[in-house]
């Protein structure tokens, strides 16, 4: 008996292993970048119901070997024993398979970012900006070939990202060029995929979304505006984390002398102070405010443009041999700027000026606050 159910319980396991090892995401040729076939997760429910069968098929005929004893004492014991070691063994291996297919189908779209694990690792102490008053915002943890890659704060109604944030990856600055712009299914159903997908080439299949969120037509006919990564991909250094920049929901329309002067330049700036003398992990928050102004399509509002671009980062274990004129900036420090085509430097000020001055341009309360603490570690 228990041989059976050793041998069974091996191959349950290794049944539910499948769908994660050998079942993985291959690699299309017309396309530099790994893309899903058909996601691990759809096969999922066929593995849990043939590990289920197992667990049946495993109970018949052995029972009679072990309940037809004639001695009493034998029975009570054996049969006692008998049931408990089926029931914990169908009960251990329940629990395993359903575990399994939650952590499988985690959601892109979240309640709280810091209760689901992985997305709160893009934050620092695992803690998302506090303050904002608006119930209407999405929390999206945004996932790429089934993996989390950064999140993002989302405006459902206005169509951008009020924030994202990301962990810095040193790179060499430079950005990536046809890659295809990317949605969030589970803005538009919650039976959605949890995983960004590229738009459909239909621009008619783009209607069961745009509800929820902006589409390549809002961005098609305003040549005064250029499509600004919150999480740009000149921050990140893995092929497929700088690819999951490219969603439009990790997106807002900048003014073109805005985004290609002084807010690439600040996105470079920020890049090289990172890379040479951030030591520990870097997070990264960058959001917008706005002012009602909008895109419009078809007479309607559509996306919201950005009145100012901010941007902080916290890093708590760096270079104290630095040069003063970049020690000072250090553990934490942040920059905003006008998206306008006139009076758009880049100010860089601490994290505490840039809160008192997002606090009068957004709906927060005044325990707004972008990180834990302001970023002073506690050792």
């Amino acid at each position: 008996m228990y041989f059976v159910l050793f041998i069974r319980n091996a191959v349950a396991l290794f049944i539910l292993h499948l769908p994660v090892k050998s079942f993985h995401f291959k690699r299309d040729k017309d396309s530099p970048l790994e893309t899903v076939k058909k996601p691990a997760t759809e096969k999922g429910g066929f593995f849990f119901l043939l590990n289920f069968f197992l667990v049946i098929l495993s109970y018949p005929g052995q029972s009679k070997e072990h309940f037809t004893k004639k001695k009493e004492d034998n029975l009570n014991f054996l049969g006692n024993m008998n049931i408990m070691v089926y029931c914990w063994s169908w009960f251990g291996t329940l629990l395993i398979s359903l575990m399994c297919l939650i952590l499988r189908s985690q959601a892109g779209v979240v309640d709280d970012f810091s209760q689901v694990e992985r997305c709160k690792d893009f934050l620092y102490l695992g803690t998302p900006p506090r303050g904002y008053l608006s119930t209407s915002l999405k929390k999206i943890c945004q996932r790429y070939v089934d993996k989390p890659r950064f999140v993002t704060l989302y405006d459902p109604k206005k169509h951008i990202p009020i924030y994202s944030a990301y962990t810095f990856k040193k790179s060499d600055g430079e950005k990536w060029v046809d890659i295809p712009w990317m949605f969030e299914p589970q803005l538009a159903s919650e039976k959605g995929s949890s995983n960004m997908e590229p738009f459909p080439q239909s621009s008619l299949m783009h209607k069961n979304f745009e509800d929820t969120q902006a589409v390549l037509e809002d961005y098609a006919d305003v040549v005064q505006y250029e499509r600004s990564q919150m999480n740009p991909d000149e921050h990140q250094a893995d092929p497929l984390d700088k690819a999951a920049t490219y969603t439009l929901t990790n997106v807002v329309p900048l003014i073109r002398e805005f985004n290609f002067g002084p807010w690439s330049t600040q996105v470079e700036v920020t890049r090289k102070r990172l890379n040479n003398y951030c030591h520990g992990k870097a997070y990264v928050i960058t959001g917008v405010t706005t002012s009602g102004n909008m895109i419009r399509r078809d007479n309607q509002d559509r996306v919201a443009i950005p009145e100012f671009v901010w941007t902080a980062y916290c890093c708590t274990d760096y270079d104290h041999n630095a040069p003063y004129s970049e020690r000072y900036k250090f553990p934490a420090f942040a920059a905003y700027g006008l998206n306008d085509r006139v009076n758009n430097h880049m100010v860089e000020v601490p994290i505490k000026n840039l809160e008192k001055f997002l606090k009068g341009k957004m709906e927060v309360d005044n325990n707004f606050q972008i990180f834990y603490s302001d970023c002073v570690s506690e050792v």
